[in-house]
């Protein structure tokens, strides 16, 4: 049973043969670490290599910005992944602010465009470079300024 591609293994220290890692107990679909005669491994596919379980694409990378309303002076740090574009942003943002639609998005005094991703915009992703110098990141998150238009025409 080919387990390695999606859950976590180790090698144990009895056996020293490689297992599923499952420190807080097996569970489906897992071969027990000993051979067995009452483990049943006729299933079929097992459940993390099902398709119609995905809920989601894994991210390349995420990080952090920083969302500051200049009508309220009201900021929110949201966690964001690499590959959104900023409209998927704005759809989690609206949480925070119903009419975040009717706002002008900004990042250094130069619009957003809202079909593009943050490094396309030029909000660019210097997590690796304060690692480097060994500095907190999360004291320097880019922000994205929202400028009120004065059109509540859009919901």
């Amino acid at each position: 049973m080919d387990f390695c591609s999606m859950i976590r293994t180790h090698i144990d220290p009895t056996t020293g043969c490689k297992i599923a890692y499952t420190p807080h107990g097996r569970f489906i679909h897992i071969p027990p670490s000993f051979p067995r005669t009452d483990w049943a491994n006729d299933f079929g596919r097992p459940w993390w290599k099902d398709d119609s379980y995905c809920v989601g694409i894994l991210s390349k990378k995420t990080r952090f910005i920083k969302i500051i309303n200049t009508l309220t002076s009201q900021e929110q740090v949201i966690e964001v992944c690499s590959e959104e574009i900023m409209s998927e942003i704005l759809d989690r943002y609206v949480t925070y602010n119903a009419h975040a639609a009717s706002y002008t998005w900004k990042y250094n005094g130069k619009n957003l465009e809202m079909d593009k991703t943050l490094e396309d915009n030029t909000v660019s992703d210097e997590d690796e470079e304060f690692y480097k110098l060994s500095m907190n990141d999360d004291d320097f998150l880019p922000a994205i300024h929202l400028y009120f238009n004065d059109d509540l025409t859009e919901a």
